[in-house]
């Protein structure tokens, strides 16, 4: 489900106008999936066994280099 949801979320946000919104998550999702995604344009996904605080790290640094490119 996750080829399928997150590029939905994605197109979903880019037809509201919204261009500029973090997409991440996490759960069971093969390597090579997660690498196309990311080549899409969704944010780093998470695995089975992933930290808390490496996901806040990078939400909180996502953050803060978009806050600056704006």
């Amino acid at each position: 489900a996750h080829m399928t949801i997150f590029p939905k979320v994605q197109e979903l946000l880019i037809k509201a106008g919204e261009k500029n919104i973090l997409i991440t998550g996490g759960g069971i999702i093969p390597k090579e999936d997660m690498k196309t995604l990311q080549k899409k344009g969704i944010g780093k996904l998470f695995g089975p066994g992933s930290s808390i605080k490496e996901s806040l790290q990078y939400i909180q640094e996502w953050f803060q280099s978009n806050k600056l490119n704006k």
